[in-house]
């Protein structure tokens, strides 16, 4: 990414932006409450082949697009892999973990400990993008912070599988964020370059993963790919796993990384809540609400300070995108 395309991205009106991030929200929320219903609700055994689902939607979806000259993005060639070296990594990751924390915690408890992600966002982008942060901003970090140590501190369901999944989601989410906004700059990629490639370089290795794991069996197998409902959600999520990652590149896009990974860490103010009353899996206590609520509050002035001044304007012009040459290492998502 060059000096040129930071300054273009902070040029963007205050209204692009928070119609962006707006739109991340919403598919954000959709997606999770979808995801549960065919994780948990029909106890689908396989959040594996559902991310699969999700990448081949993604893939057609764009091949189509551009064969019918409605999108347009680099042709591949053998330069593509290193160009998007290591997103395709952090993308299946994100994905996997993602879909494997919804199925194993509830949906109050995810949104809480998504919180963490934000941590993990600004001290990356610090150390990639070279990014320098108010202390406005700090502030209303470590207040949504505070809130979720709050809330974890009294989850009364605890499942430590489950926690290991979100905080391993949190790592690939806060990487990804802030390697899709470096990578948005490359020559030739674009936003749905980024999006194509990502899901086409990792689909074939994940099918063969899953099948190694006997999961592909499992989901193929799944008692309920009889009933309509269920193959209706299933699509649905298919649908929404491409919307999704559409709005993360143009949310991500028209704003920092971190006001991508604090829309989608707050997004869920109406999950959080309603899955209070909604759902049977959420364990209520005093403590947790009131994390909950701080959690919140941090996340309303973030908002506040990112679309009503110039503090988000002024940090996309500090970063250092010297464009240097990728080094490769050896395949470490």
């Amino acid at each position: 990414m060059t000096t040129e395309c930071a300054q273009n991205s902070a040029q963007h009106s205050g209204m692009v932006k928070l119609l962006s991030a707006l739109f991340y929200a919403v598919s954000s929320f959709l997606i999770t409450v979808v995801n549960k219903t065919v994780l948990t609700s029909y106890r689908f055994p396989s959040y594996a082949f559902l991310g699969i689902g999700q990448m081949i939607t993604t893939i057609v979806v764009l091949y189509f697009a551009k064969k019918s000259r409605i999108v347009q993005y680099q042709n591949i060639d053998i330069n593509i892999c290193r160009k998007m070296f290591p997103l395709p990594l952090l993308y299946v990751g994100n994905h996997l973990t993602g879909l494997g924390s919804t199925k194993k915690l509830s949906l109050p408890m995810f949104t809480v400990l998504r919180k963490f992600t934000i941590l993990m966002t600004m001290i990356l982008e610090m150390y990639i993008l070279r990014k320098t942060f108010s202390k406005s901003l700090v502030y209303s970090i470590m207040t949504i912070v505070l809130g979720a140590s709050i809330a974890a501190s009294s989850d009364l369901a605890f499942d430590m599988e489950g926690y290991i999944f979100i905080l391993l989601n949190d790592a690939f989410t806060a990487a990804n964020n802030v390697y899709i906004k470096k990578k948005l700059g490359v020559e030739g990629l674009g936003k749905y370059g980024v999006l194509f490639y990502n899901a086409l370089i990792i689909v074939i290795p994940t099918i063969l993963i899953s099948a190694l794991s006997g999961d592909l069996v499992e989901a193929v197998t799944f008692q309920d790919w009889t009933q309509v409902t269920f193959i209706l959600c299933f699509l649905l999520s298919c649908v929404m796993g491409f919307v999704l990652m559409y709005s993360i590149v143009l949310c991500s896009h028209y704003n920092s990384a971190l006001t991508t990974t604090v829309v989608g860490a707050i997004k869920n103010v109406a999950v959080a809540y309603i899955g209070i009353f909604v759902g049977g899996d959420y364990v209520f206590s005093w403590t947790n609400f009131l994390g909950l609520s701080i959690c919140m509050s941090g996340g309303l002035l973030y908002s506040y300070l990112a679309f009503n001044t110039t503090s988000e304007r002024t940090i996309e012009v500090k970063i250092d995108v010297t464009e240097s040459p990728p080094v490769l290492h050896p395949v470490k998502d």
